[in-house]
């Protein structure tokens, strides 16, 4: 496991992240590590681990489309669980695809080198969206990787790139700015992160980098190909049309890989989420032995409601 030198910033936030939950107890300790895949590209990730826990990972996360590792810090507080938290390619410190084929069947390779490489034991997989999508496709194809998997607001045919208009805006303006102070700025005016600027702040330091001119950039490749789309008619097209053929082959695949999951499954429904009673019934009827549990939550389930997620985290790898 590679370790990426003075991670220490990044980290930092644990102590308010916990109190802002109110979560007592030790802190674990957290690094960021890095995979060499074998086209070129790198996989970067988060390991958290307690000195008093049996060491390595006993439940990887994959975050959603547009967001990254650190969005499940919170959930990790608060299982107190050694844990993996990967970047998926196109996201955080991972690098960017030049085909842009951000989908699970593409992306979940990735991740099964990342598990052979960083874990020692079959993994509770928790992913978020397009994470749970990437998922489902990572433990139908190497179940010897998945002992469970907890699918969190997402059903195949559901949009994994979708959200509010006003989030799409967001991420169709510029690519660049002089500061993190504007973003913040920029993300406080579209009404995101609950009017917090602390916690926008935080947000906008794991999901954007400063590059070697001084001018600060999204992380994330989605940001970057909405604002192209953006100011490009004719890319805005191919990239609709390009998304309309995907989303037609998730919904197929989706379902494929699913049913040939043989690892406990389980989804979790955001009652202000993406997935609706109509896809939650379909899901239990092409799939009556998994369970569906419904949150109290927006579509970002691991940070709307964290703790509720941690619980079924720690009840899950107690089965």
């Amino acid at each position: 496991m590679e370790r990426v030198s003075d991670p220490a910033d990044e980290f930092s936030f644990l102590p308010a992240q916990s109190a802002e939950a109110g979560i007592s107890g030790p802190l674990p300790h957290g690094e960021r590590v890095r995979l060499d895949l074998a086209d070129g590209r790198t996989l970067s990730a988060l390991a958290f681990g307690w000195e008093d826990a049996e060491p390595g990972p006993a439940v990887t996360f994959l975050h959603g489309a547009g967001l990254n590792a650190h969005t499940w810090d919170t959930v990790v507080l608060a299982a107190g669980i050694p844990a993996l938290a990967i970047d998926l390619p196109g996201h955080g410190d991972s690098s960017w695809r030049d085909d842009a084929a951000y989908v699970a069947r593409v992306l979940a390779p990735d991740v099964a080198t990342a598990l052979e490489r960083w874990t020692d034991r079959p993994q509770l997989v928790v992913g978020h969206s397009l994470g749970g999508l990437t998922a489902a496709a990572l433990a139908a194809s190497h179940p010897d990787l998945v002992r469970d998997l907890l699918i969190v607001d997402i059903t195949p045919g559901v949009d994994p790139d979708g959200g509010p208009s006003e989030l799409r805006a967001f991420f169709a303006g510029p690519t660049d700015w002089a500061s993190r102070d504007e973003l913040v700025d920029r993300a406080l005016s579209f009404g995101l992160g609950g009017g917090s600027r602390e916690k926008v702040a935080r947000g906008v330091f794991f999901n954007s980098r400063v590059r070697e001119d001084g001018r600060v950039e999204w992380k994330h490749h989605f940001a970057h190909l909405a604002s192209a789309a953006a100011s490009d008619p004719e890319a805005a097209r191919e990239i609709a049309a390009r998304q309309d053929a995907l989303s037609a082959v998730l919904g197929a695949s989706g379902w494929e890989d699913l049913g040939a999951v043989t690892a406990p499954i389980t989804l979790i429904q955001a009652s202000r989420g993406f997935v609706t009673d109509a896809d939650a019934d379909l899901f239990r009827t092409r799939l009556p032995a998994a369970e569906v549990i419904r949150l109290n939550a927006g579509h970002n389930v691991q940070e709307d409601a964290p703790l509720d997620l941690a619980a079924l985290v720690r009840a899950h790898l107690k089965e």
